[in-house]
């Protein structure tokens, strides 16, 4: 796998930095990308990895990263990671700002990230020394799939960045490109929660307050990893992952697991 090649956005923290990081001990080359250069710079140096830090909410960043990524050897596989969550308003109360930040990362960022390194990784598939085509991996959330009280603008975005993948992978047919979508569920992260309560660590905290093994950043990654890995012929169209302990969105066993008997 050393001559693969892999972006990794939202790479700074939490699922992306356990993805580059998985990539790297799996011999991939690796660029993570995110705003934060000295998250960045930390991550390289523990990881091998390249960076690139990039807005991607800005085009001229987007363009700049695809001019980097082709002027340095082409991309073979990419995991749209980057996005996040603010407020848990009800539809009615809703920030504008908030809804239009989440649309913004999580739908838009997405479709400009793609639509800039499709063509290199059009490229990559069709090198004749490359039998494992290219991937497109797009991390979304189970909130992408079912609707929650509080979740309006986070389940807006979501949902159409699932869309957004349904209709990328229908588009893509008969060319060696693999679209795949992870959903996870809930990940205990370090910024997930915390970005979304306004850096409320308590509040925060009480996400996960007696749940028994909530996912974590790196059972994610490994799910990402690996459904690139799987041969080039098979293509996972979505992963659902989430811990045992949550049975859906809005039900999640708090306490020790145990069979009833």
């Amino acid at each position: 796998m050393g001559n693969k090649r892999v972006v990794v956005t939202g790479a700074s923290s939490g699922i992306g930095a356990a993805t580059v990081a998985l990539f790297r001990s799996r011999g991939w080359d690796v660029v993570g990308v995110a705003r934060r250069a000295d998250r960045l710079e930390q991550l390289a140096a523990e990881t091998g990895a390249e960076v690139f830090a990039a807005d991607l909410t800005s085009q001229a960043d987007v363009d700049a990263l695809r001019d980097y990524l082709a002027a340095s050897g082409g991309v073979h596989a990419l995991v749209n990671n980057a996005g996040g969550a603010v407020g848990l308003a009800s539809v009615e109360a809703g920030s504008d700002e908030d809804w239009r930040w989440m649309f913004e990362i999580n739908v838009l960022a997405v479709k400009r990230v793609t639509s800039a390194l499709l063509p290199l990784l059009r490229a990559s598939a069709a090198d004749d020394a490359n039998d494992d085509g290219a991937a497109i991996v797009t991390v979304t959330s189970t909130a992408g799939h079912v609707a929650y009280e509080g979740g309006g603008g986070y389940n807006a975005a979501k949902f159409a960045a699932h869309a957004l993948v349904s209709v990328l992978r229908l588009e893509l047919a008969g060319e060696p490109i693999r679209v795949i979508e992870v959903a996870p569920g809930m990940v205990k992260t370090e910024e997930f929660s915390l970005v979304r309560f306004g850096g409320d660590q308590d509040r925060a905290d009480a996400v996960y307050e007696g749940v028994a093994n909530p996912l974590l950043a790196d059972d994610v990654a490994e799910t990402i990893v690996h459904s690139i890995e799987l041969p080039a012929h098979v293509n996972v169209d979505l992963v659902i992952v989430k811990p045992v302990a949550q049975a859906a969105a809005h039900k999640v066993a708090r306490g020790a697991l145990a069979v009833k008997l």
